[in-house]
Parts: C-alpha cells; structure tokens; sequence
C-alpha cells in the first residue's frame, strides 16, 4: 500500500525538504550582515513621484506635505497624484498640498495597475522628462533620504529598485502589530538577503523606484491584483533584477482589524497564483535556456503560495500517518532530526533577531507572541487566494491613520535640514 502513495508523497517531502532547507540558509545573508555599499551623496538624478489614490482624503494631505520635505532639491523632483474614480476630495487636497493632479475616471479599469499605466503614459508625452519614477501609496509617510538614496542605487547603475517597507502604526492594534512584524522579518531574511547574495528582490507595490528607460521600452502592462509582482515577473524575463534598497524607507499604514488583514491578503494571494500560472513556466524556459540562476530562483518566489498549499497538506496526511501509516517517511532519512530542530528554532529566533537589530519597541515583543497566529492564518487565505485565483476584481483598502510626518520621522532631538525648519517655522 505504501509504495503506491510513495509515487505522490517521496516527491512532496523532497520539495519540503529544498523549500524548508533554502528558506534557513537564505535568511542567514540578511541577518547578520549587509552588502558593503558606498553612497553617492550628489544629487543628479531627476524623479516623477506618482501617488496612485482612490478616496483618500483623509491621508493624502500628510503624504504629500513629506514629500516636499525631502532632502533632495526641488528642482530635481516632482508630485503627481492621479485621483483614481474619487468620490471625495481627494483631488483638492492634493492640488492645495502642492501636488500635480491627474484625475482620471474609467468604470471597465479599476485598480492601481491601471491608474499607474495611464499616468505612465502621460509623462512619456510630457516635455519634461525624468530619468526614474517613484511610487508611493496615498496613506505612506516617507523617510527625508528617501531620493538620496534611489539617486544613488541610480547612479550605480541599479534601475529597479524596492524600498525598506517599514511601518507607520505598528502600535495600533496587535493586528497592526503582528503584520508590521511580518514586513520587518522579510525586509531582513528575504529582500536584504537576496540582495547581499546577488538574487532578486520583488517590488512591493509602493516605495518602488523604476528607470523611465525600463518603461519606455518596455512598457508597464501590469494591470492584476498584485501588479508589483507582475512587473517585477515581466523585468526578470527581460533580464533586469529587482535590487533591494535597505536604507530607502518608506512607512506603510497597516491594518486595524483582522478583516482588513485577510482581505487584503486575500488579493495579494489571488494575484501571486494569477502571476505564478503566467510566469512559472516563461521563467523556467528562459532561466535554463540563458543558464540564469537569478530567473529559476524567481520561480522559487512565485512557488510560494503552492509550496504553503503542499506542506499542509503534507501536515495533515502525518497526522493520518501517526494513527496508519500508508506512506514510506524519508523526512529524517534526508534530513537528521538535529538538523530539523535547528529549523525549527530558527523560525521563532529569526524574528527575534531582527527585533532587536531595528529596536523594536516593548508593545512590538507583546505582539510576538501572536504573531504565529498570524501566519498560520495563511493557511486559509491562500486556499481561498488559490479558489479565487481568476477573479480580478480589485478590493480596495481604505486608510483612516491621518499621521503626520512629525509624528514619524522627526524624534525628540533629531537635527532638521533647512527645509524642515521652514516646514516646522511655518506651522507654530
């Protein structure tokens, strides 16, 4: 009887083996270490900053009044909004804040993708011309160095770039808590690592920077639900890697509730199998026809959500196994169990290490002990994601954390460039 279920089962618990094995030895790079990297400080690369939004009025406003804080000329870059169907003012606040706006309605096109498509395409027929563009979602607050940084990976040569993704209220709620937890792990075991080791990183959906020849030639054409992954996907096959910039921060809202989480989690899953079932294979083909280590291991990324998918179901058949078994184990024959251990250590130590390296705070090392709730809360969405994996109907998140760039990025005791002491004059 076992031999027969061994056909399907030795194949899974090898899979199991190289996923689990290549996801410990991957975080090793990014948690003790980083890339020596030697800054440019000189200003020179021109930049499109593009906020796609729908609806939010009640956070744009503190965006874009960052954005003119920057520390990076004014005349090397420029705020474009394009107010996505808006049923608010969102449109207004943005022009009074100082920002270019675009408004831009269309009832068969809805979501970001298409929103950055369109404004894509009205910066290539503008006079005007930029050498990269930066996307920022509407509810972030972003770090002063933020070009500072992009300008130097762009000098260097680098022309898809991902920034830190990082928290803006990560003590709101211990949902916020928890997924802000999550960004910070990955930021350090999964994008920094890849980084140091010459891999690609994955573009994610805001505080992403993109040379405007990439576009030009190419085009955008990222339109589903997760179409940072889809851009990043279409790059990689063209030969350009994402590069991962650890000192380019930029503070996300995370969700309050639960349901804002598994909704929004939901989509990004749907999208992962939508992008997976279109690029796995173009990905495989051109990574062993060029002999390309870095597109075969975007593939172990797009993999992701199945490799989730088997391992539980891998879960449930040991637990069969323990009471009949009915297939040949060769999980301790591959792997000794000390090995296994260490693994399995490895997984509640990593996040926190990477605590303690960013100083997290007390209230953050109280929402670690949920934080297994939280990604074992995956098992369930992707199954969804998988159910739902062709519907494309896009759900949008709506921000409610009006926080101000003082509330932020300026502690108690931080020395301020000359715009922010305008900015700070101006508002007593």
């Amino acid at each position: 009887m076992s031999s027969y279920f061994d056909i399907f089962m030795i194949p899974l618990q090898l899979l199991i083996v190289f996923f689990t094995v290549y996801y410990f030895v991957i975080s090793f790079f990014g948690i003790f270490g980083r890339k020596r990297d030697e800054k440019i400080k000189i200003p020179e690369k021109t930049f499109a900053i593009i906020v796609a939004a729908h609806n939010e009025e009640r956070v744009i406003g503190q965006l874009i009044e960052n954005l003119h804080l920057l520390n990076y000329p004014d005349n090397l870059y420029d705020i474009f909004v394009v107010a996505d169907n808006c049923q608010d003012n969102t449109a207004k606040i943005s022009q009074e804040a100082g920002a270019l706006v675009y408004e831009r309605t269309s009832a068969d096109e809805k979501g970001k993708g298409f929103a950055m498509e369109w404004m894509f395409n009205k910066l290539f027929a503008m006079k005007k011309q930029y050498d990269a563009v930066v996307i920022f979602d509407a509810d972030n607050l972003v770090h002063l160095d933020f070009l500072m940084e992009m300008n130097s990976r762009l000098c260097k040569g680098e022309r898809l770039i991902q920034g830190y993704l990082d928290a803006k209220n990560p003590n709101d709620t211990w949902i916020s808590g928890v997924f802000a937890i999550s960004f910070w792990v990955v930021n350090h075991i999964w994008h920094l690592a890849k980084y140091n080791i010459g891999l690609s990183s994955v573009l994610g959906g805001t505080g992403m920077c993109i040379s405007m020849d990439i576009l030009r030639k190419h085009g955008w054409g990222a339109t589903c639900l997760t179409e940072d992954m889809e851009f990043t996907m279409k790059a990689l096959l063209e030969g350009i890697p994402t590069t991962w910039a650890h000192d380019a921060i930029v503070y996300d809202e995370k969700p309050l509730t639960f349901k804002q989480s598994w909704d929004q989690r939901k989509r990004w899953s749907q999208g992962h199998f939508d992008v997976a079932s279109r690029y796995i294979g173009k990905l495989f083909r051109e990574g062993i026809k060029q002999h390309n280590i870095v597109m075969l291991d975007g593939i172990i990324h797009l993999f992701q959500p199945y490799f989730l998918l088997c391992s539980t179901f891998f879960v449930i058949c040991s637990y069969i196994y323990s009471i009949y078994p009915f297939y040949t184990n060769i999980l301790y024959t591959v792997l000794p169990v000390e090995v296994w251990t260490l693994i399995g250590i490895g997984q509640y130590v990593f996040p926190m290490i990477v605590l303690m390296k960013i100083h997290a705070s007390f209230k953050s090392w109280l929402y670690l002990i949920l934080y297994p709730l939280f990604i074992y809360s995956w098992v369930p969405i992707t199954v969804l994601g998988y159910m739902h994996r062709h519907e494309h109907e896009w759900s949008h998140t709506v921000h409610t954390r009006g926080i101000s760039f003082n509330d932020v990025l300026i502690p108690e005791g931080t020395e301020l460039g000359p715009k922010q002491v305008i900015f700070n004059k101006d508002n007593k």
